[in-house]
């Protein structure tokens, strides 16, 4: 249940707690929270903990210089700790930081790891169970894996052919598509969650975590199934936030273990990554003609710079040129 709010010691007065406390104030995502206060303390760990008010833009600047020039970090790293910094000393502590000078880290251009149709057959062929239809799912809706998981069975619309993705990056919402060839798969995931829910009701349990203030707003909808997760956790276990017993959604490393043993298994020599399954659903659709606008929107991007990286994928090896060692060939 590491995606739920930790309950903070209340009228405590220390460094982290009270940091989290303004960060919730001001409205940032938990998973924004959590980053900012990772590069934070990291930042502090390499002042030998000196505290944030003991040091200022100097020695921010020294500390992001340290990722560019020692640890090699990629420019989008050094721009995380500078966000998390800016936070730190601008809004927190209340200190300028409009004039912060550091080294910025040399850009380089990666291209996303990309399966092709065969090799997401042979994966999926390994793969049993959840963990097939769950990779199905991100492949043919385009999902992240936090979005995967974070699905409800109201999400899954069989009337509209839409699945919902609710507070996904940068809290937006949206819909994508669902595939037709998983409908019935989806159906009896379905009936396998009422079943789990019905077993977690008759020993006590049956309630599930609901975002925000939602718990307050709707109090029996937590007992629904509709709010249920579409791919539970194996055990209950407490809320971080509460304590009460819950079944939380599947722990994506559970996940991540499945798709590097069917990876290994189908002998394919590509790094085993979840979020592989998205960047072949977008760049699949755009091999077949659909235009970027269409898969922007699919993805939930919010500039289109950031999907047309998909176009330098599409084109690897393309453009009609034919090789001339291939002229010598044939």
């Amino acid at each position: 249940m590491d995606d739920i709010r930790h309950a903070l010691p209340e009228n405590s007065d220390k460094f982290t707690p009270t940091l989290r406390r303004h960060m919730r104030e001001a409205g940032l995502a938990y998973r924004t929270e959590q980053t900012y206060v990772h590069w934070i303390k990291r930042f502090i760990h390499f002042h030998k903990l000196r505290h944030p008010r003991e040091i200022g833009i100097a020695e921010v600047e020294s500390f992001l210089n340290h990722l560019s020039v020692n640890c090699h970090c990629s420019v989008n790293t050094q721009r995380i700790a500078l966000n998390a910094l800016v936070y730190l000393y601008k809004r927190f502590l209340g200190v300028d930081t409009s004039n912060i000078g550091f080294t910025p880290a040399r850009q380089y251009r990666r291209l996303p790891v990309v399966y092709s149709r065969e090799e997401i057959t042979a994966i999926v062929s390994v793969l049993k169970g959840s963990y097939r239809l769950q990779v199905q799912l991100m492949y043919g809706s385009g999902l992240r894996c936090a979005e995967l998981l974070s699905l409800r069975v109201k999400d899954i619309d069989f009337g509209s052919n839409n699945v919902f993705v609710r507070g996904g990056k940068g809290n937006k919402d949206r819909t994508t598509i669902l595939p037709h060839g998983l409908i019935e798969n989806l159906k009896t995931q379905i009936q396998y969650v009422e079943l789990i829910h019905a077993q977690d009701i008759a020993c006590g349990y049956g309630d599930v975590y609901m975002p925000d203030a939602l718990e307050r707003k709707y109090p029996s909808a937590a007992r629904t199934t509709a709010w249920q997760f579409l791919f539970p956790a194996s055990r209950v276990g407490p809320c971080p936030r509460s304590g009460v017993i819950r079944r939380h959604h599947l722990h994506p490393s559970a996940l991540g273990k499945q798709i590097r043993h069917a990876v290994k298994t189908a002998g394919i020599n590509k790094p085993a990554r979840a979020h592989a399954f998205r960047h072949s659903f977008a760049t699949h659709l755009l091999e077949v003609g659909y235009d970027l606008r269409t898969i922007q929107e699919l993805l939930g991007h919010s500039d289109i710079s950031t999907t047309e990286i998909y176009t330098h994928v599409v084109n690897r090896g393309g453009k009609g040129v034919l090789s001339p060692v291939d002229r010598l060939l044939t």
